[in-house]
């Protein structure tokens, strides 16, 4: 299987395009009880936060007529005991949103499990307001004998809570069948624990004393009674004389003034701590972090990476249903994963593909394979059709363009997205803009003019206009008439207006524009090589 990002809705994703018991390892953080939306956050390019913030999606579940077709799709479908485990939540809860949310992880989990091979793993990382439903849920959909964890993740250090004590952690749920794989994870030594026991040092390094006879809880074995330097145990050795030689021979034993062994341990050579279910060692993306990406949701690489580690190995395939930025993705490409991702707004898609390139130098087609996004005209014309703001999205990153503001929300400004590049003379450089306007519908000669108008107001450099359809000979003329952008730095100049159109660009046509372009999204750090050691490290 192939590294794949799916645009889409998972629940079509996987049953379309997913195997029967194919996968090894899920991990999923679906949205709920944001009570907001989940923005992408862009930095101008002076390096302010940019007030232009766009909806990648809501979180908002409402009872309603998918809901009730849902439900209704597993009282037909679904086994016996799920069905009643469904019935008993609405009698419970009502129809409000949580019972909407939980309908909608239902049949998105059922399909979850027909994927996940035996031998799998699944982690549902979510917030402790719906996680008694969820572990309900999962209990009747994976089978009360396959819950393994709970983990409890410490996300956020205490702040003021009105009247309660401070929400500073998430739940992961951890369901796994019989076989599965395991890595146990280490942790570094509390330092007060190494100061405590690790006391002695010798030239071989800092190390500990543990015992090497037995002691009367363990009781008697007599075939590990036996006298070694004229010292015989009342209980006998915890290994055979061979072996108590051998560490003998390599200055492993101490011996006490009293007379009595001891078995030395030394730091070096002990793994850590073995890791628990409560993570407080993870701390969240700081604002500074070099790996945040203007994803409110975005959980640190760390996160992912212990539980990608822990239950998959190498050349095993990681899928995550609700992929967000990616840094599933990401993490599973550094440690060697095959993965799959799927997201339903090509804000996401279009994020992604731009990590995998600038972290990892991965191109869409080669290391990776893109399904769900227009290949051709009729996809395109049909996206357009379904959807003109994820139109929209999609035909700016074809250009390396960033979305501008929320059309949903706000005003039209007659932009749909930026870029920037930098012209200068001698050592004085300035920023310029390229404003990018994207057309789905009907055009003419008064799109050209009143862009024009939107390219001085906001004293663009250039203006391209992407269309569906293709430019009359007066949109063209107006365009023309526009003139030419000159920069300081090469002897060349630029159309001021440029038309281009969906086919054009498809075919392999770019934007003629000067270089030095800054990249439409922040850049993650980049991991060379494609696959990196595991570092310590809000989708």
């Amino acid at each position: 299987m192939q590294n794949t990002l799916y645009y889409g809705d998972n629940l079509h994703i996987l049953r379309d395009h997913i195997p029967d018991k194919s996968v090894d390892l899920i991990y999923l953080d679906p949205p709920f009880n944001s009570k907001a939306n989940y923005n992408i956050l862009f930095k101008e390019a002076n390096g302010s936060m940019s007030k232009a913030q766009i909806t990648a999606f809501e979180d908002y579940w409402h009872w309603n007529e998918e809901s009730e077709k849902t439900f209704d799709e597993i009282v037909q479908t679904a086994p016996a005991n799920i069905v009643k485990m469904m019935e008993s939540f609405r009698q419970f809860i009502g129809h409000n949103d949580m019972m909407a949310y939980l309908t909608m992880m239902c049949i998105r989990l059922i399909e979850l499990k027909r994927i996940l091979k035996k031998t799998g793993s699944i982690y549902l990382h979510c917030d402790p307001t719906a996680s008694h439903y969820l572990k309900i849920l999962m209990d009747g959909i994976f089978g009360i004998q396959n819950f393994r964890n709970e983990i409890c993740w410490k996300r956020t250090s205490s702040h003021s809570d009105s009247k309660k004590w401070s929400h500073i952690h998430d739940i992961l749920l951890f369901y796994a069948g019989g076989g599965f794989t395991w890595n146990p994870v280490y942790l570094p030594h509390d330092p007060e624990y190494v100061k405590n026991f690790y006391r002695f040092h010798d030239e071989k390094g800092q190390y500990r004393l543990h015992e090497i006879i037995r002691t009367a809880s363990m009781g008697p074995r007599p075939n590990l009674v036996y006298k070694y330097k004229g010292y015989t145990p009342e209980w006998g050795w915890r290994r055979i004389r061979p072996k108590v030689e051998a560490l003998d021979r390599d200055g492993r034993i101490e011996w006490s003034s009293t007379g009595r062994p001891y078995l030395k341990r030394y730091l070096h050579e002990q793994k850590g701590t073995l890791a628990s279910s409560l993570w407080i060692d993870i701390p969240p993306i700081s604002g500074m972090a070099t790996e945040r990406l203007g994803f409110p949701t975005q959980k640190p690489e760390a996160l992912l990476d212990r539980i990608i580690i822990a239950s998959s190995n190498e050349g095993e395939i990681i899928l995550d249903p609700f992929c967000g930025c990616g840094t599933t993705i990401s993490a599973a490409q550094k440690l060697g994963r095959i993965w799959i991702g799927i997201d339903i707004t090509h804000l996401a898609t279009n994020l992604i593909k731009f990590r995998m390139r600038n972290q990892f130098g991965l191109e869409q087609g080669k290391q990776y394979k893109v399904i769900g996004e227009p290949e051709d005209l009729t996809g395109a014309r049909q996206l357009a059709k379904q959807d003109r703001y994820q139109f929209q999205y999609w035909a700016l990153s074809l250009i390396d363009a960033r979305p501008y503001g929320d059309k949903k929300k706000g005003a039209d400004t007659g932009i749909d997205g930026f870029m920037y590049f930098q012209d200068y003379e001698g050592k004085k450089r300035q920023v310029e803009t390229i404003i990018v306007q994207v057309k789905s519908g009907h055009v003419g000669v008064k799109d050209i003019y009143e862009f024009g108008h939107v390219i001085d107001r906001e004293n663009a450099a250039i203006g391209i206009f992407i269309t569906l359809e293709n430019p009359t000979k007066p949109m063209t003329k107006e365009a023309v008439i526009k003139g030419f952008y000159k920069p300081k730095f090469i002897p060349r100049q630029f159309p001021k207006i440029q038309i281009l159109t969906i086919k054009e660009i498809l075919a392999g046509k770019n934007p003629d524009i000067p270089p030095f372009v800054e990249a439409p999204y922040k850049k993650a750090a980049r991991h060379d090589g494609g696959q990196m050691d595991v570092l310590e490290t809000d989708d």
